[in-house]
């Protein structure tokens, strides 16, 4: 007699089990996914609904913790199915069930594209996002591309290197930062979004917070919009990216750049910005935004200290359940100085791992200086994830 253990949490471990045992793949597929491990978290919640939520959990044989206005539920994607399905015998409040119902609807799994406003981005491995700041002060690169021309030059290095998306933001981001205003920021940006739109023949994302900078930079050649404030800083934003069909990304942050340090407090950093990215989405879809546009950023760095963009990075999975492409930006960020000790210019391995870290738990995306150590590391990744058949 062998008892061999399979990777637990990996559903494709039990579906390879299961085909190299004679079933066949699809039906192995079907059954490794409903036998997924999920825990959820459910608040709040008054006192009926968690009487009647521990009646349903005990019923379909899943474990169910409770305290004061919150209960953890936890089993497999196959039986919280059958918690969100009406039963009579142990029927949930209805507020309960279509929020239940709602989220394993959203948790299939993220598209393997994301529609910009020219084309569709295959998203079936690793997509690494070069950025290319045309700023005079940002922490990394600050300064290096302001002209059009440099900024051509290093995009055809990122181009030749792997990368799949160009980033261009006139703006520095970075904790206390000041902000430019509109008309220098547009003419940062424009020529250079110009410049790499016709003669590089990547897709260009403008990184701003402006619907003005927004429009122009996608009259000039950009299809997509990556947003630090998550749609929230220009009432604008929405219907500039809802007009143009342009790809959004939504991103977590809290304040601004100048105050977002003295609001990284959280009770549970993975479940809030989560619950909270999930929020801005919401607001974004009903904006009339389409959900394959949306790509969701966890915003490492940003209203985080080092402990909470390590355990985003862990956590990954409860940004990845809302169901859209997920990138991060770990690029030479202060906490991988924080974990190496490496000054900011030293940083590029390090951000290598993170991303691998991110690929390993669902990231699709990846925003980096250095182009080429990042493909790197992820084809490995992508490789691995791949090795039983997954396709990944």
């Amino acid at each position: 007699m062998r008892v061999t253990a399979l990777a637990g949490d990996v559903p494709a471990a039990l579906a390879s089990a299961l085909a190299a045992r004679g079933l066949d793949r699809l039906h192995a597929e079907a059954l490794a996914a409903g036998g997924a491990p999920v825990a959820l978290v459910l608040e709040p919640l008054d006192e009926p609904e968690t009487r009647a939520l521990m009646r349903g959990a005990t019923r379909a044989g899943l474990d169910c913790h409770t305290g004061e206005g919150w209960a953890v539920v936890a089993g497999t994607l196959a039986r919280l199915g059958g918690l969100a399905r009406p039963d009579p015998a142990a029927p949930l409040p209805e507020r309960l069930s279509l929020a239940l119902g709602r989220f394993l609807h959203e948790r299939q799994e993220a598209p393997r594209a994301w529609r910009t406003a020219r084309r569709s981005i295959p998203l079936d491995r690793s997509c690494v996002v070069g950025i290319v700041n045309v700023t005079p002060d940002s922490f990394s690169d600050g300064g290096r591309h302001l002209a059009p021309a440099d900024a051509l030059a290093g995009a055809a290095r990122m181009r030749e290197a792997g990368a799949r998306v160009l980033d261009v933001g006139g703006e520095s981001t970075r904790p206390g930062a000041a902000r430019p205003d509109e008309d220098e920021e547009l003419r940062r940006v424009v020529p250079v979004v110009r410049a790499l739109a016709a003669e590089v023949g990547l897709p260009v994302s403008v990184d701003t917070r402006r619907s003005r900078v927004a429009e122009a930079a996608l009259e000039a050649g950009a299809e997509i919009v990556n947003d630090v404030s998550g749609l929230a800083a220009d009432p604008r934003m929405a219907e500039v990216v809802r007009s143009s069909g342009a790809g959004v990304v939504v991103m977590h942050m809290r304040g601004e750049p100048q105050t977002m340090d003295g609001l990284a407090v959280y009770r549970d950093v993975a479940c809030d910005v989560a619950a909270e990215l999930a929020e801005r989405r919401d607001r974004a879809l009903a904006a009339g935004i389409a959900p394959e546009q949306v790509v969701l950023d966890p915003g490492l760095g940003f209203a985080k200290g080092p402990a909470d963009n390590l355990a985003l990075l862990d956590r990954l999975g409860g940004i990845v359940a809302l169901g859209h492409p997920v990138m991060v930006g770990p690029s030479r960020k202060r906490f991988l100085g924080a974990v190496t000790g490496r000054p900011v210019d030293r940083r590029d391995a390090a951000t290598a791992a993170a991303c691998v870290a991110a690929r390993m738990r669902g990231a699709r995306l990846f925003r980096v200086h250095d182009v080429a150590a990042a493909c790197e590391a992820l084809a490995v990744a992508d490789a691995v994830l791949g090795a039983d058949g997954e396709g990944t």
